[in-house]
């Protein structure tokens, strides 16, 4: 599964190498923070380490107008780098808006890449309090082993699988998103028998495209695509499926997005080329908002960052962070129009099945096609994350803070509280991929044929034999949510 994503080298679209990582504690002779840290300031490794965290925040942070200077906010006081960052996250110049920002080590830097290295399942409780397998990627080893969505399970090495729980919940956490070589599995599946299922941590591509289908809705064509994360392989896999959506004459789209948290901003722009209608081509798709600091040129602890990359001449040579523009124009690349991409024109509406792990790249596509096509969200509230970042190497970490806001062409991005959606349907748990009856594919599908949504109360009923509540039911997923939620800048480096 794409978890916590890092990547070391997630802004670089090339894989460039970073060839200078300095831990900076430092403020150049352009700085007038009275407070800043003085020039040559000496302390231990960790003392330093926390310094540059505060530092980085300081000139590149969304949020960084009114942060305290260095002498108030005193990063060394700190017990931990991780208590930097939530002393940073709980400053009052958020607004309480900051549920982003994390240190990583690097180790899963691969997955942004399209490589796992786990077991490529998750799972979930359902609406009635029973663990289910919510999700599967093919060629993962779960899916060699025959694990399937909507399997329930009833064990975990060995231990029980309540929701009420609190060991259970600890060796679910432990065993299932995990460093274990392996897990075994005793599973109910959905037509009956029980089977015991041994799954062993391996290395595999990830193909975020899980499911695709045609369905025919009286004289219409509906495409339906499972998309689970933002990975910067998954164009072919993409393009393979919107021109087989072209072939079956497809005229309406469902987009299922339930689980996907997000990835790389470059291809969030080509999915949404695949689905924009041509007549916007040239016109604008989004823009980003970088840190003012960083606009005006004058987070220059970017210096730090160091890589090789080609120039705007073509010439490879070292560059930093600092070189590149952040200015809101189309010259400075933060500006992205419209370009058409595959031969699927005659798309009247998309529909989005969406979840609160719905995050990031995922709203991002969903927000710049709002303003051009009908557009109908059904599930439950996105997550609500209209910022994204790139990785800062300090030390043997990244650190990801938001630097960026992105603003469709009607500069709507606003969406801190998540987007809401059209029709509140549960996720449903029990049923695969394609389901025609899986409740939220069943909304798309009758909307397209009589042009409203249902009305049925089981849309969000609960069959809970436990007497859980919806609210128990959400927190204890919550426990289990492990994937990033994140958009990753990975397009093109514009130079100064």
């Amino acid at each position: 599964m794409l978890k916590r994503l890092t990547s070391q080298n997630a802004f670089l679209y090339a894989l460039l190498v970073v060839v200078g990582f300095t831990v900076s504690c430092k403020k150049s002779a352009n700085d007038t923070d009275a407070n800043a840290v003085p020039q040559g300031a000496s302390g231990t490794r960790e003392e330093l380490t926390k310094d540059s965290i505060y530092l980085y925040a300081q000139q590149t942070y969304f949020w960084n107008v009114g942060m305290p200077g260095y002498t108030s906010f005193n990063p060394r006081q700190y017990t931990s780098n991780n208590a930097v960052l939530n002393a940073i996250k709980a400053l009052p110049s958020t607004g309480g808006k900051d549920k982003y920002s994390f240190i990583d080590d690097g180790s899963v830097a691969s997955q942004l890449g399209g490589v796992g290295g786990d077991y490529g399942f998750s799972a979930n409780f359902d609406a009635s309090d029973l663990l289910r397998v919510k999700y599967v990627y093919p060629g993962s080893p779960a899916d060699v082993q025959g694990l399937k969505r909507g399997y329930q399970i009833t064990k975990v090495n060995g231990g029980g699988t309540s929701r009420a729980s609190s060991s259970d919940i600890a060796n679910l956490n432990t065993s299932i998103f995990g460093d274990n070589p392996s897990i075994s599995l005793t599973v109910i599946k959905p037509g009956g028998g029980t089977q015991d299922i041994v799954i062993n941590r391996a290395t595999y591509t990830i193909n975020p495209v899980l499911y695709t289908h045609t369905y025919t809705i009286g004289a219409k064509k509906v495409g339906y695509i499972v998309f689970n994360s933002f990975t910067t392989n998954a164009v072919p896999a993409l393009d393979a499926a919107f021109a087989k959506f072209t072939a079956d004459g497809v005229t309406e789209l469902v987009v299922d997005l339930r689980y996907n948290g997000g990835g790389s901003v470059a291809t969030s722009e080509t999915f949404t080329n695949l689905i924009a209608p041509p007549s916007q081509n040239g016109k604008v798709m989004y823009t980003t908002y970088w840190t003012k600091t960083m606009q005006d040129g004058a987070a220059t602890i970017l210096q730090n960052q160091k890589f090789y990359a080609k120039g705007n001449d073509g010439v490879t040579r070292l560059y930093s962070y600092a070189d590149v523009s952040y200015k809101p124009t189309l010259a400075a690349g933060n500006q992205e129009s419209f370009a058409k991409r595959g031969t699927l024109n005659g798309l009247t509406r998309v529909y989005f099945l969406v979840t609160g792990g719905t995050a990031s790249a995922s709203e991002l596509l969903i927000n710049n096609l709002k303003p051009v096509m009908d557009v109908k969200l059904i599930g439950k509230t996105t997550y609500g994350k209209p910022v994204g970042f790139f990785s800062i190497r300090i030390d043997k970490n990244d650190l990801y803070i938001p630097q960026f806001q992105t603003k469709n062409q009607l500069d709507q991005g606003d969406y801190f509280a998540g987007m809401t959606v059209n029709k509140d349907v549960a996720d449903d748990l029990s049923r695969d991929f394609g389901d025609p009856e899986e409740r939220m594919l069943a909304q798309a599908l009758y909307y397209s044929a009589n042009n409203n949504f249902t009305a049925l109360a089981k849309d969000n009923n609960l069959s809970s034999t436990s007497g859980a509540t919806r609210v128990q039911i959400d927190a204890a997923n919550e426990k289990l949510d492990h994937e990033f939620k994140g958009m990753v800048e990975t397009r093109a480096l514009k130079f100064k």
